[in-house]
């Protein structure tokens, strides 16, 4: 049995590129990167950064492009792959995530409605401006017999 899997929760450290292959197929390209935290040998407290390459092809792609930017927040899962490539008689190699699904992670607030996105969805926008005043849910007030649950 084989298994090629990637999970990774970060940051993007560049805006998305949205490109198309000869073929129409749309390929977005960005960078995530995450931190860890470790504790080296006298005790002290250290921090580390990894840059992750990932490519999302398709629709993914074309929203990754659409709604996210710098500093975005991501949750990428996929696949790696190492490409080959020869430059100036020399071989060079880049191992990057091939995104099988990526979710996008919360916007930073940054001064209520001034920090969202410009290219966030109107329904969303209008969602969290009308949440707060919507109608109070009646609830039923009578107890629930077990006996009465069909399963």
């Amino acid at each position: 049995m084989y298994l090629n899997k990637a999970f990774i929760i970060g940051n993007l450290t560049r805006d998305p590129e949205l490109k198309a292959l000869p073929s129409g197929t749309k390929v977005c390209s960005f960078s995530v990167a995450t931190n860890r935290t470790f504790k080296d040998k006298d005790g002290n407290r250290q921090d580390a950064t990894e840059f992750h390459n990932i490519s999302a092809f398709a629709r993914t792609g074309e929203l990754v492009a659409q709604y996210l930017k710098k500093g975005s927040q991501v949750y990428v899962e996929g696949r790696l792959q190492t490409r080959s490539w020869e430059s100036n008689g020399e071989k060079k190699y880049r191992t990057e995530i091939i995104a099988e699904t990526v979710q996008f992670g919360n916007r930073p607030m940054t001064g209520g409605a001034a920090g969202a996105s410009p290219s966030a969805p109107a329904a969303t926008k209008g969602a969290e401006a009308t949440e707060p005043s919507g109608d109070k849910i009646d609830y039923p007030t009578e107890e629930i017999n077990p006996e009465d649950i069909p399963f």
